[in-house]
């Protein structure tokens, strides 16, 4: 089942139509309801948002089915956890070093907000990393995979905090105040700083990003990359899916579902 990007924003009440003017109505993009869609905004931020809740709700699942003779399993729990948390490292520096100060210029009454939300990126990407040591030992040793398990949903719960609060109160005011043709916070600007860093590799990401997005939506934020990514899109998902599928199995979907 496909999963949605959130927030997804209020609708809008269109303003009186004049005489002779255009009296269609319009979503809360200010597009036609009948126009077919182009971008969606800040969409690398909303993709990484959706692809933390969605593994962080089926991650511990699987950690708790994990058997003591399935080494290769939790070899690949291991390395999705591993990789989970580099994706969210990367997504914080992105915020504290690119975005953020973009938007203190523009909306300087959120600095104390976005104060917050930095000193909070610190103490999320350290509990990750006392949650990767334990992961590391659950994943050889699956009579402590309970007790890890518990620990990665509370780390979730403190990061869906996070999350909620950067989606009601800071993406609203950055609607406002982002141009609509912006790249800031895109999908394209985030597989470009992917490539120029150090960490994960701009295929691993996008599958991830995209696992579980359903087809038409994939079609529109692909249109945002360049053409060398939507070529190589079908072989960089048919690989990602070959590699977490024995951590998911079939009822992947299921789990992975954000609601609207």
């Amino acid at each position: 089942m496909p999963i949605h990007l959130l927030p997804q924003p209020a609708p809008t009440v269109p303003a009186p139509a004049e005489s002779g003017a255009d009296s269609r109505r319009t979503d809360a993009y200010g597009r036609a309801a009948d126009e077919e869609p182009v971008t969606v905004r800040f969409a690398g931020l909303r993709l990484v948002h959706a692809a933390l809740r969605r593994d962080l709700t089926r991650l511990p699942n699987a950690l708790r089915l994990l058997q003591p003779d399935e080494d290769d399993k939790g070899e690949a729990l291991l390395r999705h956890w591993t990789f989970l948390t580099a994706m969210l490292t990367f997504h914080h520096e992105q915020q504290d070093t690119r975005i953020w100060p973009i938007v203190r210029r523009f909306a300087p009454e959120l600095r104390l907000l976005l104060n917050w939300l930095e000193a909070d990126h610190h103490n999320l990407d350290h509990s990750f990393t006392r949650v990767t040591t334990l992961v590391r030992i659950a994943s050889r040793d699956t009579g402590s995979a309970w007790p890890v398990a518990y620990a990665m949903e509370d780390l979730a719960a403190r990061l869906e905090t996070h999350l909620r609060i950067e989606e009601r109160q800071l993406l609203p005011r950055m609607e406002r105040v982002v141009t609509g043709n912006s790249r800031l916070g895109g999908l394209g600007e985030l597989l470009d700083l992917l490539r120029s860093a150090e960490g994960p590799g701009t295929a691993d990401a996008l599958a991830w990003l995209l696992d579980g997005v359903e087809p038409a939506l994939v079609e529109r934020l692909l249109a945002e990359c360049d053409d060398d990514v939507a070529r190589n899109w079908p072989h960089w998902q048919a690989t990602y899916q070959r590699c977490t599928a024995p951590l998911w199995g079939t009822a992947a979907d299921g789990l992975g579902r954000v609601a609207e």
